[in-house]
């Protein structure tokens, strides 16, 4: 307790406050996990600044999903040490998956790192901070079947003010060969739906208009105030005041008729009727959903332990276009050259992509991840070039499908939520339809957190272009 009230008397004490750098990398789930690790700070007495050569501490909060990912994390290392050479007494603190990943590991490969936290061990910082401060590393990348940070209400770092995540859940079960996040983020948790509410109806009240639920899997989503373990499905799925996935996006719905619901991500497995006739229902959920394939052929797929097959996801297609029509956005998570892939499997999710053509995708080649299931049963066998031919493949047929797809909007209006200028120019704004796409048209006199109706009057296979419709 006294290293947390020394930590605690800053707060009174401006001259001795100390200031905070927080980045964020990889998915949307790190950047709300940064938003809560914001707020244990904040009431610990650090101010959070957005100039890392201010800061006493840095915080890296990283990924694990990609090599890449992790390269970026150590590249950035080396010019913050550059810092640390200039202020020695500036503390660097790695979070996140890479953290989980690699844990002590860590301290030895990269010597300016002082405090290495998993995303579980997040209330734990202020005491990390000051083991770092009495002259010792730190290290707490201990995993939690219960800890949902639902308590925490978090900051809003680098905010638009108009749009913000909620994260729902936390972990994962689902064991895809090569994946990192279950090892990194543990077992699956929902946290409590009222606590969700509150916080949807805290960012309405704040003036946000949009909020994004966040899940590895929000499918999965289950909630029983019977039951204190909540990865416990079995004894949650029998019990009828459980709560799943589809009832929550109605309860946020509910919040008010002009906070737009969007949420990610799906499993395709655990996408159920019941949440796409919630969609359906309610006009300010958004028409939009991230349904990742990964592959386009079975036994690929069964490789990947995706647990379903082509023809069973072309199916979950059909009957998202079934309910919410082919206007519904779809957008998707790709890879190019997994272990043993042949050419012809290749070409299946080709073939896949001219079935579905998604609005849009995230696409990348195989990279293999140390500790997932892949890196110890299989060999990566498929050389870098063919693995990068391969994707550009892909790239190619969904540039094409994203123009195609943009096209159909030429001539409609849609309800678009004003979210600040467009990149290229402070005359004209950007929001999103429903569907998720990008929209940008003139200023004139519209303002940030405004609903407009837009009617498309050209494209690009990125955005929609158009004119206000009611001026």
């Amino acid at each position: 307790m006294e290293a947390a009230e020394k930590i605690i008397e800053r707060k009174d004490n401006k001259q001795e406050q100390k200031k905070l750098y927080i980045e964020s990398y990889g998915c949307a789930m790190n950047i709300s996990d940064s938003e809560i690790v914001g707020s244990i700070m904040q009431k610990h007495g650090f101010k959070i600044i957005n100039n890392y050569q201010d800061a006493d501490a840095i915080f890296i909060n990283t990924c694990s999903i990609r090599a890449k990912a992790e390269q970026t994390i150590r590249t950035r290392l080396g010019q913050f040490n550059k810092e640390k050479k200039n202020n020695p007494s500036l503390i660097i603190g790695i979070l996140g998956c890479m953290a989980e990943r690699l844990k002590n590991k860590l301290l030895d490969e990269e010597k300016i790192i002082d405090i290495v936290a998993g995303p579980d061990s997040y209330r734990d910082l202020p005491r990390l901070l000051q083991k770092v401060e009495d002259g010792h590393k730190a290290v707490n990348t201990i995993l939690s079947k219960e800890e949902t940070y639902a308590d925490i209400s978090p900051i809003r770092l680098n905010s638009n003010g108009v749009t913000a995540f909620i994260s729902i859940m936390r972990g994962c079960n689902n064991m895809c060969t090569f994946c990192i996040v279950p090892f990194t983020r543990g077992r699956e948790r929902s946290r409590d739906p009222y606590s969700i509410v509150k916080e949807a109806q805290e960012l309405f009240d704040n003036g946000y208009r949009e909020v994004t639920l966040l899940g590895q899997n929000v499918d999965s989503y289950r909630w029983s105030p019977n039951s204190k373990t909540q990865d416990r499905l079995r004894q949650i799925e029998d019990d009828p005041e459980a709560i799943d996935f589809a009832k929550l996006l109605e309860m946020v719905a509910k919040v008010n008729i002009n906070l737009r619901i969007r949420f990610s991500t799906s499993h395709p497995k655990d996408i159920t009727d019941d949440v796409l006739y919630t969609i359906k229902k309610y006009e300010n959920i958004c028409n939009y959903i991230h349904l990742p394939v990964q592959s386009g052929n079975s036994r690929i797929l069964e490789v990947m332990n995706r647990t379903y097959t082509r023809e069973w996801y072309l199916k979950k297609i059909d009957k998202i276009r079934e309910v919410l029509g082919y206007e519904c956005g779809i957008s998707s998570d790709m890879i190019a050259g997994f272990c043993s892939e042949l050419e012809e499997e290749h070409k299946d999710t080709l073939t896949l992509m001219d079935y579905v053509k998604y609005d849009f995708s995230y696409m990348f080649y195989y990279s293999e991840r140390p500790g997932t299931l892949a890196s110890r049963k299989f060999e990566d066998d498929i050389p870098l070039e063919v693995k990068k031919r391969r994707l550009a493949e892909i790239i190619d047929r969904q540039s094409k499908h994203s123009l195609e797809r943009n096209k159909l909007d030429i001539g409609k209006t849609f309800r678009v939520l004003i979210e600040g200028f467009s990149k290229r120019s402070n005359d004209f704004l950007s929001g999103r339809n429903p569907a998720n796409k990008v929209v940008i048209f003139p200023k004139k006199h519209f303002k940030k957190g405004q609903y407009v109706d837009i009617k498309i009057n050209d494209c690009t296979k990125a955005s929609l272009f158009g004119e206000v419709n009611n001026d």
